[in-house]
C-alpha cells in the first residue's frame, strides 16, 4: 500500500529556540522510572503532586484525577493520562495485561488502537525486564524476565510467566523495566504517556499558570470520566481543552512526514473547537510539519476497503469520549507526538518533533493568555 501525504506543511528548520530543553529531559528520565501501571497509578500520582507542589502549583488529587492550577487557571485547560501498559498478578506465577483485565473491560468498546495492536506486539516482550511494586507506596518488590507470552482465547487477554517473581500475590502490579534512550536526532521509551506529564511540568516551570488534568485509566478507556465529572461538579464548560498524547505509525518513514499530530476527529466525535484552527495556522505560520491523524487514516482505508480488508479504527481517545458523553458541552482539540514501537519501551519519536510540541505549546497558550487580558 503506498503511503499518501495529507493535509502536510513541510518543515524547514528544527525548532531551536526551545527555552531549557535540558531541564525538561532531566524531568522525562525522572518520571519514566516511577512505575504507574494502569489501575495501580497511584505512587506516580504523588510523585507528580510533590514536583508541582515545589513550583507553587496548586494541586487537589481526587480519585484517578491529579487537578494542577497555577495563578489563571482560566490561562488554558491541558490534560494527558498519566498511565502505562503494564501487567497484574493475577495468580500463581499468572501475570495478565492489566488493562485487558475482564474488571477493566467495562469501558473498551473494542475500537481504540491498543485493543487492536496488543495481540500484535505480544513476542516483542520476550525477555523484558520487570519491576514489582507496592501499589499503594511504590515500593520496590523485586525484578523479574519474562519468559513465555501467550494468548488466552477464553479471557481474551495476554497471559505472561515471569521468571523471579514468582512469589508475587494477586493484585501486585508489575511495570516495565524502562530508562529513556537518547541520541542526537531520536529519544526512546514507553513514552505513552510520561512524556505529556513531562511536557506539562515543563510548562509550569516556564511560565504556564493555567490549569492541567493528569487522569488515570486511561489505557482501558476510563480516564474521559473522571476529567468529565471534574467538570460537572464544578459546573463548568469549556471548548479549549487541549489533551496531549502519543500517536503510533508504523515504521520511521510514516512517523516522520510530520513533526506534530492534529485530529478533527476519533471515533467517538467530531472536534469543534477554536483551538484546531489556532494550532493549524501557528504550525503553518512556524512552518511546523503536521498531518490529521483521522486523514490519515480514512485514507489507508479506502485502499484497505477495495482490497476487501478489516478497516482501520479512528482509534478512541479521551477527548472524544468527553465530547460525546457531554453531548459537545466539552469541546477541544489534541496534540500528539509521531511515534514508532507503540506500547513497548522502545516507542520513538524525534527530538524535532519533542521540541516543535514545546515550541507549540509555550508560544500559543502565551498569545492565548495575552488576548484574553
Amino acid at each position: 500500500m503506498r503511503f499518501r501525504k495529507l493535509s502536510i506543511e513541510k518543515s524547514t528548520k528544527l525548532i531551536e529556540d526551545v527555552e531549557n530543553y535540558t531541564s525538561f529531559l532531566d524531568t522525562l528520565k525522572q518520571l519514566i522510572r516511577v512505575p504507574s501501571v494502569i489501575g495501580y497509578e497511584h505512587s506516580f500520582f504523588l510523585y507528580l503532586k510533590r514536583e508541582l507542589d515545589e513550583l507553587g502549583i496548586k494541586t487537589e488529587y481526587y480519585d484517578g484525577l491529579l487537578v494542577a492550577q497555577g495563578d489563571e487557571p482560566t490561562a488554558g485547560m491541558l490534560s494527558a493520562h498519566i498511565d502505562r501498559h503494564g501487567l497484574v498478578c493475577t495468580g500463581p506465577n499468572e501475570f495478565q495485561f492489566a488493562a485487558f483485565q475482564s474488571k477493566n473491560r467495562i469501558d473498551l468498546k473494542g475500537n481504540s488502537v491498543s485493543e487492536q495492536t496488543y495481540q500484535a506486539i505480544s513476542s516483542r516482550f520476550i525477555n523484558q525486564q520487570v519491576q514489582a511494586y507496592e501499589p499503594w507506596s511504590g515500593s520496590y518488590l523485586g525484578i523479574g524476565q519474562i519468559t513465555e507470552v501467550y494468548m488466552n482465547e477464553q479471557i481474551d487477554n495476554l497471559m505472561f510467566k515471569i521468571k523471579g517473581l514468582e512469589h508475587l500475590l494477586p493484585g501486585t502490579p508489575v511495570a516495565f523495566v524502562d530508562k529513556l534512550e537518547i541520541d542526537s536526532q531520536l529519544i526512546s521509551a514507553q513514552l505513552d504517556n510520561v512524556i505529556s506529564a513531562a511536557i506539562i511540568i515543563y510548562l509550569y516551570q516556564n511560565g504556564y499558570q493555567g490549569t492541567a488534568f493528569f487522569t488515570a485509566q486511561e489505557e482501558a478507556g476510563r480516564s474521559w470520566r473522571f476529567v468529565y465529572d471534574w467538570f460537572k461538579k464544578n459546573e463548568l464548560t469549556t471548548s479549549e481543552l487541549l489533551v496531549l498524547d502519543t500517536s503510533p505509525y508504523n515504521t520511521r518513514e510514516e512517523a516522520e512526514v510530520q513533526d506534530v499530530v492534529l485530529r478533527n476527529r476519533d471515533a467517538n466525535a467530531r472536534f469543534k473547537s477554536p483551538l484546531l484552527k489556532l494550532l493549524k495556522n501557528f504550525c503553518h505560520k512556524n512552518n511546523i510539519a503536521f498531518s490529521c491523524k483521522d486523514n490519515f487514516i480514512q485514507e489507508i482505508n479506502k485502499s484497505l476497503s477495495q482490497e476487501n480488508l478489516p478497516l482501520l479504527s479512528l482509534g478512541s481517545t479521551e477527548l472524544g469520549r468527553i465530547v460525546k458523553e457531554s453531548k459537545g458541552s466539552i469541546q477541544g482539540t489534541t496534540l500528539q507526538l509521531p511515534t514508532t514501537g507503540y506500547h513497548t519501551v522502545e516507542e520513538t519519536t524525534t527530538v524535532k518533533s519533542v521540541k516543535s510540541v514545546l515550541y507549540v505549546l509555550k508560544n500559543l497558550l502565551k498569545k492565548e493568555n495575552e488576548n484574553k487580558n
